[in-house]
C-alpha cells in the first residue's frame, strides 16, 4: 500500500524488534530474564509460570503490569534485572542512522521497555542523537501500551498532533489505539514472525513492512527523485 506521508512531522518508533530486527536476539535474552523473574515471583513451576505470563501479556500489556496487579513485586527491581542483558548481538546500523536522519520533522521512541534499556539499545545501534524524545515505561507510570491513556500522555508530553504522526510497531494490538487517535500506523513484522507469535492485525493498520529499513529507505529515494 502506498501512503501519502507529506503531512507527517512526527515519526514515532517502538524500540525492540522494530528499530532493529528480531533475528538479532535481544528480546530473547530479555525474555529469558523475565521468565526467571516470573518463576521466582509467583512460586510456580516453569510451565505454569509461562502460561500465567502469557495471560498477563494478553490482559495487562506487559508481564510487569500483570505481576503488579496480582503480586507484591518491586517494579524497579524487575526493570533493572530483566533488561540487564548483553547487547553483543545487536549490530550498529549506519543505514538506519542515515534513513532516520532523512526524515522530515521530529523523531521519538515509544517503548514499554525501561529507559536505561532504550538508551543502551539506541547507543549500540548508533542512533541516539537522532531522537527528540524517548518515552519509556517509567514515563507511562508503568501503564504500558496499548493503554489509550499512555498514548495521550505521550502526545501531550511532546506536543504531537496525532493526525500528523506516524507510528511504527511490531505488535499489532499496540497500533490500534494509535490509529483511533488519528495516527498513521505501520506494522513492522514478517508474515512468519506474526504466525510464530500468534499475532494478527486488523483494519487499524495502514501498512505493513517486513523490517523498518525496507519502509524508510524507499522514502529517501522518492524524495531524491
Amino acid at each position: 500500500m502506498s501512503l501519502d506521508l507529506s503531512h507527517i512531522d512526527a515519526w514515532i518508533f517502538d524500540l525492540d524488534d522494530t528499530l532493529y530486527p528480531p533475528e538479532q536476539g535481544v528480546m530473547g535474552l530479555v525474555q529469558a530474564r523475565i521468565n526467571a523473574f516470573m518463576i521466582d515471583a509467583v512460586g510456580l513451576p516453569e510451565a505454569e509460570a509461562r502460561v500465567m505470563q502469557r495471560q498477563f501479556l494478553d490482559e495487562h500489556g506487559t508481564t510487569l503490569a500483570g505481576l503488579m496487579a496480582n503480586y507484591a513485586v518491586d517494579p524497579d527491581k524487575f526493570l533493572r534485572e530483566v533488561h540487564d542483558v548483553p547487547l553483543d548481538s545487536l549490530e550498529p546500523s549506519p543505514r538506519m542512522a542515515e534513513a532516520l536522519a532523512r526524515l522530515p520533522g521530529r523523531r521519538f521512541v515509544l517503548t514499554n521497555g525501561a529507559r536505561c534499556h532504550a538508551m543502551r539499545v539506541l547507543e549500540r545501534i548508533g542512533i541516539t542523537d537522532l531522537f527528540d524524545g524517548v518515552f519509556a515505561i517509567e514515563d507511562m507510570d508503568l501503564t504500558p501500551k496499548p493503554a489509550p491513556s499512555t498514548f495521550r500522555r505521550f502526545l501531550d508530553r511532546f506536543g504531537i498532533d496525532p493526525h500528523r504522526a506516524i507510528f511504527f510497531e511490531d505488535t499489532p494490538k499496540n497500533l490500534e489505539p494509535a490509529k483511533a487517535l488519528g495516527m498513521t500506523t505501520v506494522l513492522i513484522a514478517t508474515a512468519e514472525h506474526l504466525q510464530s507469535t500468534g499475532r494478527t492485525g486488523g483494519d487499524w493498520i495502514d501498512a505493513t513492512a517486513p523490517d523498518l529499513l525496507s519502509f524508510l529507505e524507499p522514502l529517501a529515494l522518492r524524495d531524491a527523485a
